[in-house]
């Protein structure tokens, strides 16, 4: 197989994403710059190709088991480190991006946007807190607990210490159920019963609690159980 170095300039992808963009990449192209090489009898597309065959796509590439990644000729664990810390920035970026340009937020779905593309594919439940000032535009997010596979305990009182930090009027729960099923239990059901006491009696309203499955959410506001 022909080096990448061989081609003609115009056909790199590197070259290629200099003069048209980055947008105009196909995810092998993006995913070959980023790996820079092969191996022997391989490009970088080459790579890249046999990557995504085996993963369908960068979402379940991300976390996938190191497992996975076993038989593929040329996909050390360099490489394998720089793959998943690039997507990994990807989907910071989100939050960050939140954070910075403080977006309004008018229902669930748009809480959900921002967080779920990260959540979703956390092998661990994690909790987070979205705070919201009195026109609900977003304050700050925080991670307030990191749990097992099926379970996060978070502590109530350092939630509402930290919303009182931010001066925040209301706030939005989320927690993510690596099962894919955002179905709540009984603990999440008895958890956002107490956080809901809680925030009326510092006057902070909690506006919705929202459980991250794999290919949806479920909002405990939309159904009317706030």
């Amino acid at each position: 197989m022909t080096s990448i170095k061989k081609w003609p300039k115009s056909d790199r992808p590197r070259e290629r994403l200099f003069k048209l963009g980055e947008h105009a990449l196909t995810n092998t192209e993006l995913l070959a710059i980023l790996l820079r090489s092969g191996c022997r009898g391989s490009s970088a597309l080459d790579l890249s190709r046999k990557i995504l065959e085996r993963f369908g796509g960068f979402g379940k590439m991300s976390h996938a088991d190191i497992k996975r990644w076993e038989g593929l000729k040329g996909a050390g664990k360099a490489k394998i480190a720089q793959i998943r810390s690039a997507l990994e920035i990807g989907r910071r970026f989100r939050e960050e991006k939140a954070r910075e340009s403080r977006p309004v937020i008018h229902s669930s779905q748009e809480a959900a946007e921002i967080l779920s593309p990260r959540m979703k594919h956390l092998r661990k439940e994690v909790f987070k807190v979205m705070f919201l000032d009195s026109q609900n535009r977003v304050l700050e997010i925080i991670e307030a607990e990191e749990g097992t596979v099926n379970r996060v305990s978070p502590v109530i009182r350092e939630i509402f210490s930290r919303a009182l930090e931010y001066l925040a009027v209301s706030l939005i729960g989320f927690h993510n159920h690596p099962s894919g099923d955002p179905k709540p239990s009984n603990d999440d059901k008895n958890f956002t019963g107490r956080l809901v006491l809680a925030g009326q009696a510092l006057q902070i309203n909690v506006l919705d609690h929202i459980i991250i499955g794999k290919d949806d959410y479920f909002s405990f506001s939309d159904e009317s159980l706030i």
